[in-house]
């Protein structure tokens, strides 16, 4: 048995449900600002924000256990605002109009639950190979 295959798969997976975990955190933070008409910058709404993957490819030859995935970084949405009439809303402009978040709840769902799929995914392969060390072990006795 190639033990570097082994680690090398379960540190793949590892790196799927860091980076998932990351994802949903990103999610979370977005449905948590849905409505909140002033961002970071005190005048403008919260801007949805999406994680960027990248992946980690392996070095041929070199010896190193590599693979997987990370985050490359967060990005924001360029998606427009949406605008709702609200005239008595302190942050309603001289229009009547307040500028909401780009935050689609449906969607942020959807790619929550998104998220928590390739996360088990990833959490049922760490095990799979857990359990095919494991057999290996008890085979060697």
């Amino acid at each position: 048995m190639d033990w570097k295959q082994i680690f090398r798969g379960m540190g793949i997976s590892g790196s799927g449900m860091s980076a998932e975990r990351a994802r949903m955190e990103v999610i979370a933070r977005n449905i948590a600002n849905a409505r909140a008409t002033r961002g970071p910058d005190g005048v403008n709404p919260y801007r949805r924000q999406e994680v960027v993957f990248r992946s980690l490819l392996d070095s041929l030859g070199s010896g190193k256990v590599g693979g997987g995935v990370e985050v490359a970084g967060i990005t924001e949405d360029p998606t427009p605002f949406d605008s709702l009439y609200l005239p008595q809303h302190p942050d309603a402009g001289p229009d009547g109009y307040v500028k909401m978040p780009n935050v689609n709840m449906a969607f942020e769902l959807t790619d929550m639950l998104t998220a928590v799929r390739a996360y088990e995914a990833n959490a049922a392969a760490a095990k799979a190979m857990k359990e095919m060390v494991e057999r290996t072990i008890t085979l060697g006795r």
